[in-house]
């Protein structure tokens, strides 16, 4: 039970490192809100920049992720574009509408239950009541969990922010071209290598894409 209770310690801790990492890279620059970040998406939406719009709406998205108005116009942008996102549904949307601190703190709590009702055991008391304190903790532990995975993804995410990016064999200039992606398309990073990101696509492709023609959504 103490190796569970470590267990869900720890993946609350890099839950926390992730999500406030950005925040602290440089601690001399204020951090942007949502509202600033949506604002600068409209702007180049309506300049005719999908990309540069398309990452100011995920980035937005991270601050207020139920936000409905910036769901809408994050869809509308990637339509123009002749991009589809598929939306989560069931659980995964519940968990990823709602603001990742809620989940953070239903994680604190789960971990708080589940070390109490590990003590009570240990201590022989009240041992109908430790049972449910630790089943109740094991599932708010579970429940954050999941929404940290869920949101991972976003995470090593990165937006084509020029148009028709050419992905290449290798990390190299005059490296083959395999194919190009859209501006908007969103990508995941896997590995970087000398001004290069290995990217996978959606439809799970993968290449070398130069850095100068995407933008991290968590720089």
């Amino acid at each position: 039970m103490m190796r569970a209770s470590r267990l869900a310690t720890l993946c609350l801790a890099l839950w926390a490192l992730a999500w406030h990492a950005p925040a602290r890279a440089d601690e001399s620059t204020p951090p942007l809100s949502a509202a600033s970040l949506y604002n600068a998406g409209n702007a180049y939406a309506r300049a005719g920049h999908p990309g540069l719009a398309v990452l100011n709406y995920e980035r937005a998205r991270l601050l207020t992720p139920d936000d409905a108005d910036l769901a809408a116009n994050l869809a509308t942008v990637r339509s123009s574009a002749h991009l589809s996102a598929p939306a989560p549904s069931g659980v995964a949307h519940l968990l990823l509408v709602a603001s990742p601190d809620f989940f953070a703190w239903i994680g604190v709590l789960g971990v708080l239950f589940a070390g109490a009702g590990s003590v009570a055991v240990v201590a022989r008391r009240w041992r109908r009541t430790a049972a449910a304190a630790i089943v109740v903790g094991g599932l708010g532990v579970a429940v954050c969990v999941a929404n940290v995975i869920l949101w991972w993804p976003t995470l090593h995410a990165a937006v084509i922010i020029t148009p028709d990016a050419p992905v290449r064999v290798a990390p190299a200039p005059m490296g083959d071209s395999l194919f190009a992606l859209h501006e908007a398309d969103v990508v995941g990073i896997e590995a970087e290598h000398e001004g290069f990101f290995l990217v996978r696509t959606s439809s799970a492709r993968t290449g070398w894409v130069a850095a100068a023609n995407l933008a991290r959504i968590v720089p």
